[in-house]
């Protein structure tokens, strides 16, 4: 008894963050936050919490099939080997997908070769249906027209390559964030005594459930999506005798890009106009309305999923979009969610709001 009373009296519980303490934490989380949008780390940060929550799903899935007797850390085998799942994943899949598109990697300049006699002949169908007095401004010949493209082209390859780069950096951020998540979804859970500690890790926690409710209600949003697109490309337009090419892929690509608010939405949207309008103007007429029906009723979907789990009206959210959409470009469209869901827990938490 001794023992403990000297114990208590050396560590005392830690006690509730002071308010300069709490104005500390929430400058450094906002500052850490615009700190990703401003350095193109946010999908770092995306990967970040969806690594942990990934980590931390499949490890409660794995400790539910365990039959050993419970030791110390009956679920550290389980945190360990979902890490290691997550962690390996991606790589998996890069070097499946290295390996099938081998072969159409060694034939891309016979491809880049066909894509030019497709774009001359283009140009000069094009030539010919035109008016006489703007036929002239067009090259004349199809060799005439490969070189002017492939002149284009060498113009464009800087440009080219800083988008490549920039699409490389950002997978690797993404990747390095899936890999913070997972082992911070492992690490030994050790309770804070600092006080700044405690109070960030509280904003951590708000951050994590907010991003948790977001990719639920997406989650929701995008299989309802995906299915009346499914029943749309597979039994309408083909009773209609307009189907689509890639049909399959095409139902795959809705459902991940659904899975980013709004602009998620409307990438699939231009996708599958231009896809019908291989097919002809009609085909392309009907894909545009049915995705403008499916916009209306994603908007009550919207209200009601959205809403119910982050306390978000929809006027809210596109608002906000807009907002950090002019401030910080297409990532603000992607960020703009999290963010705002994150700040109205916070104001909750506060009961400011």
């Amino acid at each position: 008894m001794g023992n403990q009373h000297q114990l208590s009296t050396v560590c005392p519980p830690p006690a509730a963050p002071s308010r300069g303490v709490m104005i500390a934490s929430y400058l450094l989380m906002a500052c850490t936050l615009l700190l990703v949008m401003w350095q193109k780390l946010l999908p770092g940060l995306l990967c970040a919490c969806l690594g942990f929550l990934l980590t931390r799903g499949l490890a409660s899935i794995l400790s539910l099939i365990d039959r050993r007797p419970p030791g110390p850390t009956p679920d550290r085998w389980a945190q360990v080997t979902a890490a290691t799942l997550v962690s390996i994943a991606p790589l998996i899949w890069l070097a499946i997908a290295l390996t099938h598109s081998r072969g159409y990697l060694t034939d891309i300049p016979h491809q880049y070769k066909e894509l030019l006699d497709y774009l001359a002949n283009t140009v000069l169908e094009l030539r010919q249906k035109l008016p006489a007095e703007l036929g002239t401004m067009l090259p004349q010949g199809a060799a005439e027209i490969q070189q002017t493209i492939a002149t284009y082209l060498a113009t464009k390859a800087g440009s080219l390559a800083s988008a490549g780069k920039a699409w490389l950096g950002g997978l690797l951020h993404a990747y390095m964030g899936l890999l913070i998540g997972a082992l911070a979804a492992v690490r030994p859970r050790i309770a804070p005594r600092a006080p700044l500690t405690q109070a960030l890790q509280r904003r951590v926690m708000l951050l994590g459930e907010a991003f948790r409710q977001i990719v639920a209600a997406q989650f929701w949003i995008a299989l309802f999506n995906t299915s009346l697109t499914a029943i749309f490309l597979l039994f309408i337009l083909p009773a209609l005798d307009m189907a689509l090419p890639y049909t399959p892929a095409l139902i795959m690509l809705t459902f991940v890009a659904g899975l980013i608010p709004i602009v998620g939405n409307l990438f699939c949207n231009v996708v599958l106009t231009i896809v019908g309008l291989s097919v002809s103007p009609v085909a392309a007429a009907v894909c545009l309305g049915f995705l403008i029906l499916i916009h209306k009723a994603e908007y009550v979907i919207n209200a009601k999923v959205v809403g119910q789990r982050t306390h978000m009206a929809v006027w809210e959210l596109l608002t906000v979009m807009f907002v950090a959409e002019s401030v910080f470009g297409p990532a603000g469209l992607v960020a703009a969610p999290l963010f705002y869901a994150y700040l109205k827990k916070e104001l909750e938490a506060s009961r400011l709001v």
